[in-house]
Order: C-alpha cells, then structure tokens, then sequence
C-alpha cells in the first residue's frame, strides 16, 4: 500500500486530494495547520492528520518524521499549502510580502528538505508540487507577488530535478487555475491604502473580474486531483500539467508570441 503526504488539506484541493487517495485504498498523511478542529478525514481509517504550518521549522520536522514513523514509508509528497496577496506593490504592508514567499515558496523548500533523506534512503519518491498557470504566465494586474512565489517555485522544481534525478526523486509541476468550490478567493489578502487611490481604478476592476468569473473558465476540482492522480501512480509522465482551457490558452499564447507583444495583450484587458 502506497503513501501521499499532503499539505493544505483542511480545505479546497488538498482536502479532495486526501479523500480521493484514501478512498483508492493509499495511506494519506494529512497535514493542516489546525487539526483539532478536524472532525472529516479523521473519520477515514487509512487518513492520519497531522498539525503542520509550512513556515514553522520545528512543525516541519515533527511532521514529517511523524508521518514516516506512523506509516513507515512516504512515496509521494504534494506541496498544496499556498496563499495569494494581490494589490500593488506599493501598498503591500512588509508582512504580507515575506508570509507570501513564506508559505508559496519557502514552504515547499521546508518540505523537500524535511524528506530528501527519506527519498534518499528509499532511493526514490516522488514530489509534486502545486504551482498555477500564473507561475508560467502573467494574466492579471496586481499580482506581482503571488506571480513571483510561483514563478520561483517553478524555477526551485525546475533546477531540483537536475541534482535529485539521479537519484530516482521525481517532480513534477500541477498548473492550475480558478476551480469550483475554490477558496482561493476568498482568502486574497488585498493590499490598500486609503491615502492613495493611484490604483483604485485597476483595483475595482480585478476584484469585479474574480467575483463576476464565469463558471465556464473555472475548471472542475476533480480534474485537477485526477491530473495529480495521473502523475502519482506514473500513468502520466509530464513535468508540467497545465490544468483547463483558460491555463493551456494563456500558456500557448505566451509561448507563441514575443514578451512584449503578450505583455500589451493582457494590459489591453485591463
């Protein structure tokens, strides 16, 4: 029997993520940052939760050996736990710039680095990491920092791949977007300043365009949790797995065209 280890899991995709590979018969080790309030995935014999910030070192490395010592071997790791600060730069109070670094990027390192000896000594494991389509493209006004936690996030699993391929650790990159039943929107932390209305204008616009999103350009959670499904059990072999229509469009489109031409096309929306 095969074992995931998941962060973020007390809501959203890595909850669907922990139900779903417990219902196939994995052992999940699930990791929130509030486990006494779970009442769910306890109920789940083959779930064992764990109390997890991404950013506490001490909860890292308690977790981690917790997880290996419940289950005895750790085969996948999912790097879920993620936030978004949106608003202009200008305005972010310093806080919020290193808690997004802190928990979208410095998370996962945290992590990878709590179970490279484990992989090691297993010689191998597998971690896949959940990034955005924002990771490889820019299609929003206003997201500068959460655009640079995934862009660094996919330059960390880029050049890791190098230096832990030869030892038979995987990675792989999940691309997502907006998806039903997403609390990734809700939990935004905008950045204002009531004294400075330069970027009033661009910030009613993107809060209008997140709350007014068509259901159509959301993608089904599900396909996001069968993607890493895919990619966990080996049937799927890609690096990156860009996720819904809206995400291949943006990556395509990015891709095909020079930076600065992409660059005026997405402003021209805005």
């Amino acid at each position: 029997m095969k074992t995931i280890f998941i962060t973020g899991t007390s809501t959203g995709l890595g909850r669907l993520t922990a139900k779903h590979f417990a219902q196939k018969g994995w052992n999940v080790a699930a990791t929130m940052r509030t486990p006494e309030k779970e009442t769910e995935l306890t109920q789940y014999p083959n779930i064992k939760v764990f109390k997890l910030d991404v950013t506490d070192l001490e909860q890292v490395k308690t977790a981690t050996a917790d997880a290996i010592a419940a289950f005895g071997k750790i085969d996948v790791v999912i790097n879920n736990a993620g936030l978004g600060t949106y608003g202009a730069l200008e305005l972010t109070k310093e806080n919020d710039i290193d808690w997004q670094f802190a928990v979208n990027t410095r998370g996962p390192i945290n992590i990878i680095r709590a179970f490279l000896p484990h992989f090691r000594a297993n010689k191998g494991g597998m971690f896949i990491n959940i990034s955005s389509f924002m990771g490889v493209t820019t299609a929003a006004p206003l997201g500068s920092l959460y655009n640079m936690s995934k862009f660094a996030l996919e330059g960390l699993t880029e050049g890791l791949y190098y230096e832990l391929k030869p030892l038979n650790i995987e990675l792989r990159l999940i691309e997502q977007g907006g998806s039903h039943d997403n609390n990734f929107i809700n939990n935004i932390v905008w950045s204002t300043d009531p004294n400075i209305t330069a970027y009033d204008e661009l910030t009613v616009k993107l809060k209008h365009l997140f709350a007014t999103a068509d259901d159509s350009h959301k993608d089904d959670p599900q396909d996001i949790v069968n993607a890493i499904d895919e990619l966990a059990i080996g049937q799927s072999k890609k690096f990156r797995t860009v996720i819904g229509n809206s995400g291949n469009y943006l990556v395509s489109l990015r891709n095909s065209v020079p930076i600065e031409e992409y660059l005026e096309t997405i402003s021209a929306n805005f």
